[in-house]
């Protein structure tokens, strides 16, 4: 099955997708690559810029405002869905959450609104690999599961351009690796993927509490 991947992945203030910003975002298909640089508005903490080197500085002279750039964002990755585009970002449900929530603080329609729906059918090779390789031992950052694919990055990691190039470099080689995963309609694996989430989330909160940590995993993904 022959599937239209659209990449997606952004660089932000912090970790919180409820309120945290984005300063940097990519969109790229085969054919295409959309980047955008934003001024987020709120100073960017230093642990944040240590790790993707954007500073303020740099937000301020170059950046779009943020409202005009979340919606072209938005419309953008709704126009590639809307053409049967399936969404791909590493660790999905941070990237999509926090498009949403920016849009919601912006006054801008959703991105769930632009596509007349839920947003689906999206593919996360982070999810993926949980499920298909779940007894792997180290790290499940990209960079670190690209190197088990044999992927050299194209340039420096925590770029949102090179994040999204390398996800979607990923993506190819896990349809590659799992056949049956490339022969499932994009909308079957959906909901596969929500409840592959699910199922981790609970047993790595059932370790996590083995161990005296008591967390609380989100159930959800997208």
């Amino acid at each position: 099955m022959a599937w239209k991947l659209v990449g997606f992945d952004t660089e932000t203030t912090g970790t919180d997708v409820n309120h945290d910003r984005i300063i940097s975002a990519a969109v790229v298909t085969a054919q295409t690559k959309y980047t955008w640089l934003i001024n987020p508005g709120v100073p960017i903490p230093e642990g944040a810029s240590a790790v993707h080197g954007l500073t303020n500085e740099k937000v301020q002279s170059e950046g779009a405002p943020a409202g005009p750039a979340l919606a072209e964002i938005a419309g953008v990755i709704a126009t590639e869905m809307a053409e049967s585009g399936v969404l791909v970002a590493y660790n999905a449900g941070y990237d999509v959450h926090i498009l949403e929530a920016e849009l919601a603080r912006h006054g801008l329609k959703s991105l769930a609104q632009r596509l007349g729906g839920a947003v689906r059918p999206v593919l996360d090779p982070l999810v993926l690999d949980r499920k298909l390789d779940r007894y792997r031992k180290g790290k499940k950052k990209l960079e670190n599961l690209i190197a088990v694919y044999g992927i050299t990055p194209s340039g420096n990691l925590h770029d949102a351009a090179v994040d999204t190039q390398m996800t979607l470099s990923l993506a190819h080689a896990m349809l590659q690796r799992y056949p049956e995963i490339a022969q499932t309609n994009p909308q079957d694996l959906h909901d596969l993927q929500v409840q592959w989430h699910a199922e981790w989330a609970e047993n790595f909160e059932q370790f996590m509490r083995s161990r005296g940590n008591n967390v609380s995993i989100e159930r959800k993904w997208i």
